[in-house]
């Protein structure tokens, strides 16, 4: 835990001590979606706290970064899923993820990934998952766009309201406050899925 906050402290520094702290941000949401284990809110929170008058540029560049790394993934699924994708789900230790991600995104396809967003499970397997099912590139993006903005954005009010204690905050209630929000999404789903099937 103190590698991790050392690790930590020192990519706040140079990210925000740089002329190029927006590209360094971006750059830092692409890696963490793609690969690193260390959540971006640990740098991203104190990085909007010192610079309220840039905090919605901040979420914007954070949620494009992502949206990258997703179509990345995304395109790994679809293209290369035999070979490079095989070796990363197993690289990352993600294989049982992976197995239970596809039953739950053949259930749910739209809601899954919206869910997987908020959660706190490595959203690389539903970039995977999408890609290799042939999954519409624009309903993935969409539904992309939403979970992060939401998580990101929201994040960004909450720190322009209440500023730096929004970080002590996010590491007692994360876990539990993206708990509720994916089952939400779900129960919605679900709801839906049973309207649907009494309409037709």
């Amino acid at each position: 835990m103190a590698l991790t906050s050392e690790r930590t402290k020192q990519w706040f520094e140079r990210i925000h001590g740089s002329k190029h702290m927006l590209w360094l941000l971006g750059t830092l949401s692409f890696l963490e979606t793609i690969i690193l284990p260390i959540p971006i809110e640990l740098v991203l929170i104190p990085l909007m706290a010192v610079n309220k008058q840039r905090i919605w540029l901040l979420a914007t560049v954070t949620t494009a970064g992502c949206l990258v790394a997703s179509l990345v993934g995304y395109s790994i699924g679809l293209v290369l899923y035999q070979s490079v994708g095989t070796w990363f789900i197993e690289f990352m230790g993600m294989e049982q993820s992976y197995q239970s991600f596809q039953t739950f995104f053949d259930q749910y396809g739209f809601a899954a990934i919206l869910a997987i967003g908020i959660l706190p499970i490595p959203f690389q397997v539903a970039m995977i998952t999408a890609g290799l099912s042939g999954y519409p590139i624009v309903m993935f993006v969409l539904a992309t766009l939403i979970a992060r903005g939401l998580r990101y954005f929201g994040l960004a009010w909450l720190v322009h309201r209440f500023g730096h204690g929004v970080l002590v905050l996010w590491k007692r209630h994360a876990l539990v406050t993206s708990l509720v929000a994916g089952v939400t999404v779900l129960g919605l789903a679900a709801g839906m899925q049973a309207l649907a099937g009494r309409v037709v």
